[in-house]
């Protein structure tokens, strides 16, 4: 059996730190021995110091003896229940020794913990050797061996704990001898754990400890555990860890559910589970709620976007965003998301825009809402788009009207070419020297060129003709024209002229004969 050479188990107590419980251990490990052998106990102590004795306590037959001892041993030859201390830590927990005269005993060690092989010895007395050794628990056979071998049961738990004897053959008369009926009990290695959770209600959004709590006997102080934690449906929080917590950063309402974890040791394996714990995660209502936008202060440019921000100052959870208008009662979205915050945007405002929002948030908790926000548009409603038409439109009329005239331009030049009068030209009427002007006909002046199309060619050239008459006393008291009040008014005749290429023959056509346009223009005083 193992001896435990220190225990550094500490407690506080008043404000001080108190030594743990002294462990008893005994060499040999058996509690039932044949009188006058000896056994030796020894007082594991967290410390010693130099020249500080051992206090054991023996209680008999209902007697109470000290002994002190400088060190941490003591020889006993007598039977009793003894318990060892030191100055400053308590009484450790009491171990029974038995010196019998029986010829046949059954020894077993003073501890058994879960896990450990039990080793149950049938002794005869002297030197006398047992043929056979058979070994009962709770009255039924258990187990037969030969040369009285010892009965090992590797990996003890609770359920081997009971009442063991063995009964023994000797090898010199063949008597069959019986044990005195031992109870044993396998101890608990650690307890089953109990998880811990801090805060017990913990709220969305905050971090919640869990801790596995359990405790090695001061026997075993140095076996190594493992633990992990567990959620509804054996989800899997953590893998197996030495340390005894865990840390959830952030918590939220749906993680709410039965929670446990497990300890266990390594070699031998001994799991044990805590009872589940309902853990329910608190949601924080939602508070200030509060309206904004981007651009800042409700005014908006027209035709530019427009964000309406909603945001909350307190609220767990995933919370629903809605924004309203409060003049129309219109609901123009919805957003639900894990945030404190959620934005939504108009691509372009305008005119139509313009008004009260609102908003609210709501995370099943209850709904609140913000204060109405008054959103202004400043400018022409599409102003930057309505300039960039206008101009586009403004544009394509400018092209369109140049487009007609160059077509009118085009007919006017087909016309006029299509009566011109070929190689037929008329002659202008001279004037000799001196001679005056007949009244009767007009005087003429010089062709003068109004246009050409666009060529240096003299045949695709237009000239005027131009007639100023001069009328007489006569002419205008005979004239039918009402439209001259003047009797003195000269009368301007024009002829238009227009030249177009000869035909193949070097004539003109006789449908051209009418080239000649003649205008009566307006009179001149």
């Amino acid at each position: 059996m193992l001896l435990w050479a220190s225990l550094l188990v500490l407690a506080p107590v008043s404000g001080q730190l108190a030594a743990p419980k002294p462990v008893i251990s005994l060499h040999p490990p058996w509690t039932v021995v044949f009188r006058g052998e000896t056994v030796t106990l020894t007082c594991h102590v967290s410390h010693l110091r130099a020249a500080e004795y051992i206090t054991w306590h023996l209680s008999y037959l209902g007697k109470d003896l000290l002994h002190k001892t400088p060190g941490n041993t003591l020889k006993v030859r007598d039977s009793g229940r003894f318990r060892c201390q030191t100055k400053d830590s308590p009484p450790s927990d009491s171990v029974m020794l038995i010196f019998s005269s029986d010829w046949l005993i059954l020894q077993a060690p003073h501890t058994v913990f879960e896990g450990d092989t039990l080793v149950l010895r049938c002794q005869v007395k002297g030197r006398q050797k047992l043929i056979t050794a058979k070994y009962s628990w709770n009255g039924k056979v258990i187990s037969v061996s030969n040369q009285g071998q010892d009965l090992l049961i590797p990996q003890a738990s609770l359920n081997n704990s009971g009442h063991y004897q063995c009964i023994g053959f000797l090898e010199r008369d063949h008597y069959v001898y019986k044990s005195s009926t031992r109870i044993i009990k396998i101890q608990e290695l650690f307890p089953y754990p109990k998880l811990r959770v801090t805060p017990s209600q913990p709220t969305e959004g905050s971090s919640v400890n869990l801790s596995c709590q359990t405790q090695l006997p001061l026997e075993r102080s140095d076996t190594l555990l493992y633990f992990t934690f567990f959620r509804d449906r054996g989800v899997m929080l953590s893998d197996w860890s030495r340390s005894p917590e865990l840390q959830i950063t952030t918590i939220w309402r749906e993680d709410s559910g039965s929670y446990w974890c497990t300890a266990a040791t390594a070699i031998p394996s001994i799991q044990k589970h805590s009872p589940p714990l309902q853990v329910h995660v608190q949601g924080v209502p939602v508070s200030g709620v509060l309206l904004e936008t981007q651009p800042q202060g409700g005014q908006a440019l027209a035709g530019e976007p427009l964000v309406l921000v909603c945001s909350v100052a307190e609220g767990t959870g995933d919370i629903a965003f809605s924004w309203h208008r409060e003049d129309t009662g219109e609901h123009l979205g919805r957003k639900q998301q894990r945030s404190q915050r959620a934005e939504l945007e108009i691509p372009a405002v305008g005119e139509s825009h313009m008004g009260r929002y609102y908003c609210t948030a709501d995370n099943g908790h209850g709904l609140a809402c913000s204060g109405a926000l008054n959103i202004t548009v400043t400018g022409t409603p599409g102003n930057r788009s309505g300039l960039i038409a206008a101009g586009a439109t403004g544009g394509l009329l400018s092209i369109l009207l140049l487009a007609v005239a160059l077509w009118m331009y085009h007919q006017h030049q087909r016309k006029s070419g299509g009566r011109f009068l070929g190689n037929t030209a008329r002659s202008t009427p001279t004037i000799g020297p001196g001679e005056a002007p007949h009244s009767g006909c007009p005087a003429l002046v010089e062709l003068q060129q109004l246009y050409g199309n666009g060529y240096l060619e003299e045949e695709n050239l237009a000239y005027s003709e131009i007639r100023i008459i001069q009328l007489g006393q006569e002419e205008a008291a005979s004239t039918s024209r009402t439209s001259l009040e003047n009797k003195h008014t000269s009368v301007v005749y024009s002829a238009v002229k227009t030249q177009l290429p000869q035909d193949s023959a070097g004539e003109v056509r006789s449908q051209d004969e009418d080239a000649i346009e003649n205008y009566e223009n307006v009179q001149f005083a």
